[in-house]
């Protein structure tokens, strides 16, 4: 597995990074769901064990996967992987509990410390803020980012990560936070970061960059040959995409496209898709889900940028 220096962290991780948000299950918040259905928890702790095996040694999670669940998966395997082999991530920020808002300073306490023990760890590598909703005005920003200080000060995290779904959101409180890690959503079909304010910014700080929901969770394999419909406490039932057929139908265009260009590569279609994110993000890494054994030693055989001109033909095929 390839492997890169994580920006400032100077800390080094494979290049196709392990996303745990499937391992929570099926999960809502409210009426919204914001899980992933069919997931096998002894698939989930298959999967890090083999990922643990063929070099993949930075997985990301969340408190809010499955309401603790992944991370709880997370921090089973320790009496088989040495916890000192993986860059361990989580996230804080979508549990309000009894507060008006998400980053309280007591609910972020109470998080940080059930993070730590689901993941029976001393030590969170990498502490994300899970999005940027700090206020209308930004006002809950400071109490929050001295939260987060004070965890590093008390040895609980190392470094600090700052991730959103719009990376106009980011750019709103950046320089305030100056996160060691940032994680923007990117993937070929929702791509605005090879020119964004983002990716300067990324280069001039030497922050780690981690791109999450590559394959618009699992959209542009073009692996579904007709619209599907997802379960209630499925993330995926939101995606309006995963129901119109014309997308479905380019997408399995596409996907023998890939074939053809990748064709020497074991994985020409993920190759494809995930590897044109790298080209342009030498401190960055793609955080790939892997569900089973079968997709990390998939994952295992990704890693190396496409060419700047291969890049450039992939992004072509997703245009819409």
């Amino acid at each position: 597995m390839n492997r890169i220096i994580l920006g400032k962290t100077n800390r080094e991780v494979s290049t196709i990074s392990l996303g745990t948000w499937s391992y929570g299950g099926i999960n809502t918040s409210g009426k919204v769901s914001v899980g992933w259905s069919g997931q096998d928890d002894q698939d989930s702790r298959a999967a890090l064990l083999r990922a643990w095996e063929v070099g993949i040694n930075h997985w990301d999670t969340a408190d809010v996967y499955g309401d603790g669940h992944s991370e709880a998966i997370i921090g089973s395997v320790w009496d088989t992987i040495p916890r000192k082999d993986i860059f361990l991530a989580t996230k804080v920020g979508w549990k309000k509990g009894p507060y008006e808002h998400y980053y309280h300073p007591d609910q972020m306490r109470n998080q940080v410390e059930a993070s730590l023990r689901n993941l029976r760890t001393d030590v969170i590598d990498l502490y994300y803020f899970h999005h940027c909703r700090f206020g209308d005005e930004t006002e809950y920003l400071d109490d929050a980012l001295e939260m987060m200080l004070r965890f590093r000060e008390e040895g609980k995290i190392l470094f600090i990560g700052l991730s959103d779904w719009d990376q106009a959101k980011i750019m709103e409180v950046i320089d305030r936070i100056n996160p060691d890690v940032v994680q923007p959503y990117r993937n070929v079909m929702d791509d605005n970061y090879a020119d964004s304010p983002l990716k300067n910014w990324i280069e001039e700080h030497n922050a780690g960059v981690c791109f999450f929901s590559p394959l618009k969770h699992g959209l542009l394999t073009g692996k579904y040959t007709k619209p599907v419909v997802f379960p209630k406490g499925d993330y995926r039932s939101h995606v309006d995409a995963f129901r119109d057929p014309e997308i479905i139908r380019k997408m399995r265009e596409n996907r023998k496209l890939l074939a053809d260009r990748f064709g020497d590569h074991p994985q020409p279609v993920l190759h494809g898709l995930i590897d044109a994110l790298l080209t342009d993000a030498p401190t960055g890494c793609v955080l790939l889900g892997q569900r089973n054994i079968k997709q990390v030693e998939a994952a295992a055989t990704l890693g190396h940028a496409l060419s700047p001109e291969d890049a450039a033909w992939v992004r072509s095929l997703y245009e819409m």
